[in-house]
């Protein structure tokens, strides 16, 4: 099972905080970012439930953001999540 979406989604989550306006939204996007650099790194990827989780948390920052840019980048985040989940077994 390759791991590249899940550094895309660490890439595209730090991209997202460092464009960040609100200093509490770019540390929760950084936190998103090094969470998914670990998953990257491991050996086994998240669950169903882990990623079903970061994709709730990611689409409420972007809800309420409301920065095209930040957004955007939570967009492509999410849809590396999405590709990698369809690589996961389960559910």
């Amino acid at each position: 099972m390759t791991t590249e979406p899940l550094a895309t989604a660490a890439r595209s989550l730090r991209e997202a905080s460092d464009v960040a306006d609100d200093d509490e939204v770019a540390e929760r996007l950084a936190s998103q970012a090094d969470q998914f650099e670990r998953h990257a790194d491991a050996e086994s990827g998240p669950d169903h439930g882990q990623l079903a989780r970061h994709e709730h948390i990611l689409s409420s920052i972007s809800d309420d953001e409301g920065d095209t840019a930040v957004a955007e980048h939570i967009g492509e985040a999410l849809a590396a999540i999405r590709s990698y989940r369809e690589t996961v077994e389960g559910v």
